[in-house]
């Protein structure tokens, strides 16, 4: 935690008129300075800052606050990174800083690298730039999608020249490290040979640099300009770029965010373009991976609302409900999403193309509300006229349910889904909280029995069920990847290797887990769970591990786990003995 007196100090050290006149251009206006608003579209200036009061006000849209408050509301930082960024400007160390003097070093070389490759994929884009003004087939190719000029240079567009090195041209040291680093070029050696042959990544493609909320080049999507595979092709990860966190678009449409009052999530770099060319700039992307609570997150700090545009296939209904599962988390009173399907025969390139800006505005204020989407999905193949159905309306809600934050949307939609499967609203809630607490506990409890009247004592008592063994640190960790699959993509290549490698039916089922992961995305319990029950082999390594079922992954999905948990339980497996008495331990179990 960093102490408030901390704080204090960098404020009196900071300038406002510097951190504001970085990024805004101010004129003297009397004993203040004048300039356009960063929060707002406006014409006239009615920006102010006051040197003296080290204070900063919007006439127009009300925006105001300190220097701290300025950078975390334009950079979209959080309240810690917003003080390391004025503290690095003044040359102060943060002193909630626990790092020993090795850990500090090792950051700082981890930094000094970042910063490193952030400018060799800066030159880099500057290279495409360079070479997409000089190519006459691209630019006819992006005139031809309806964008101008203009426009491409706004987002840096450029263009990867066909062929094998000519990255070369822009880096005379073409075997230097960084580049492979980076993602920009491939090592790799040839059946039967000894040497590896290097070529670059992106030939013969249109480029999207991506940028960070800095405005940062951290990677690169590049799309064919004919009917090659693939279609989009992705920087891979680096130290600088993951597709589960970033954005494509955001750095270009944070302002145009604040000025409409909501971010637009599209598919696909191109429609984030078209959008931005007839006017609707506060549109962003992902990065060819399904929206995440990560992304989710980065949103909500520009903007209250959200709304998830996607196409009204199959594969958009896909989508939209692993957003309808990263969103739940971060819903408030103040927070919201929306959901537009858009016709069948239309994006939203296509559409803005041919009805006009003005038709998708309107198409966006009739978008479904998030309280509607979710209740559409947890009715899904469910008959509510009969009792089986309104059973299984219920076993498809709680999960959806439960991983909305506290607040009154989630208690207006608790009584919602009561009225959906003709229950009193307070016997669901008891339900489910007692089939929470059950998971909690750790344990299956069942009516003791109770001895017929005038049965002998030497009689034998009848023969009872075998009792469930309590579940070991890897059907613990089993139980929380499967219900956070999520949290597969943030565990390392390493990790995954460790996991896969193991000799016993939870292996199987995250191999599965894995292969589903990779083809859709990483599912919310309510969408993963039908595919584990149609899944034979998946069943089959379920059932063979014999301490777990879908009722208790049921049960493990109301609950709120930690991300530690999971790390937790990955240190155990590492140890010699995972399956000792110490291995049953009480994560997932708490009272």
């Amino acid at each position: 935690m960093i102490p408030p007196e901390f704080v204090q100090q960098l404020l009196s050290r900071i300038d406002i008129a510097d951190v504001v006149g970085a990024h805004v251009e101010l004129k003297k206006a009397g004993a203040n300075l004048l300039g356009l608003c960063p929060f707002h579209g406006e014409k006239s200036p009615s920006f102010t800052v006051s040197p003296s009061k080290q204070f900063y006000h919007c006439f127009g849209c009300g925006a105001h606050g300190d220097a701290l408050r300025f950078v975390t509301e334009y950079q979209g930082l959080g309240f810690v990174d917003g003080v390391k960024e004025l503290a690095r400007r003044v040359g102060m160390e943060v002193p909630s800083d626990t790092r020993t003097a090795a850990e500090r070093e090792q950051a700082d070389v981890a930094k000094a690298r970042r910063k490193s490759l952030s400018e060799l994929l800066g030159q880099a884009a500057g290279f495409y730039a360079k070479e997409l003004r000089g190519n006459e087939r691209s630019v006819n190719y992006l005139k031809g999608r309806g964008l101008t000029g203009r426009i491409a240079a706004d987002f840096g567009l450029g263009y990867a020249p066909a062929g094998w090195r000519n990255l070369a041209r822009c880096f005379p040291e073409y075997g230097l490290e960084e580049l492979e680093t980076a993602g920009l070029v491939i090592s790799q050696a040839g059946e039967g040979e000894s040497t590896e042959k290097r070529y670059d990544r992106f030939r013969d493609r249109i480029m999207f640099p991506i940028r960070n909320v800095l405005g940062e080049v951290i990677g690169f999507g590049g799309r064919v300009l004919d009917s090659g595979e693939p279609k989009y092709l992705n920087s891979p990860e680096t130290p600088v770029f993951s597709k589960g966190t970033e954005l494509y678009g955001l750095f270009e449409a944070r302002a145009a965010m604040r000025q409409s009052g909501y971010a637009l999530v599209v598919e696909g770099y191109m429609a984030v373009v078209a959008l931005a060319q007839h006017g609707l700039r506060h549109a962003v992307a992902t990065l060819g991976t399904a929206c995440t609570a990560d992304h989710v997150a980065k949103l909500f700090r520009f903007t209250e609302q959200i709304v998830f545009s996607f196409d009204g296939d199959a594969a958009g209904r896909r989508a939209a409900s692993r957003a309808l599962q990263a969103v739940l988390p971060h819903l408030s009173e103040k927070r919201s999403a929306r959901f537009l399907f858009l016709p069948a025969e239309h994006d939203p390139d296509s559409f803005v193309r041919e009805l006009g800006a003005a038709s998708f505005e309107t198409a966006v204020e009739q978008a479904q509300p998030l309280s509607s989407y979710l209740l559409e999905q947890a009715a899904a193949g469910c008959r509510l006229d009969t009792p089986e159905g309104r059973a299984r309306l219920l076993a498809q809600a709680r999960p959806l349910w439960t991983a909305m934050s506290a607040g009154l949307l989630k208690r207006q939609l608790l009584g919602e889904i009561a009225r959906m499967a003709k229950l009193p609203e307070a016997e669901l809630q008891a339900g489910w909280d007692q089939a929470k607490e059950a998971v909690k506990a750790g344990v299956e409890t069942a009516p003791a029995a109770t001895p017929t009247p005038g049965w002998r004592k030497s009689r034998k008592p009848a023969p009872q069920p075998p009792t469930r063994l309590p579940p070991t640190p890897e059907d613990q960790l089993l139980r929380l990847l499967l219900v956070h699959a999520t949290w597969w993509e943030r565990l390392s290549h390493e990790q995954h290797q460790r996991l896969l490698s193991r000799t016993s039916p939870h292996a199987l089922l995250l191999a599965w887990l894995d292969r589903v992961v990779a083809d859709q995305g990483p599912l919310h319990w309510a969408a993963l769970r039908p595919l584990l029950a149609a899944d034979a082999s998946a069943r089959g390594a379920l059932e063979a591990i014999g301490r777990l079922d879908l009722e208790a992954l049921d049960l493990q999905a109301s609950l709120e786990s930690p991300f530690s948990d999971l790390e937790a339980l990955l240190d155990l497996l590492d140890r010699p003995d995972p399956s000792s008495d110490l291995g049953r331990s009480a994560i997932g179990h708490r009272r």
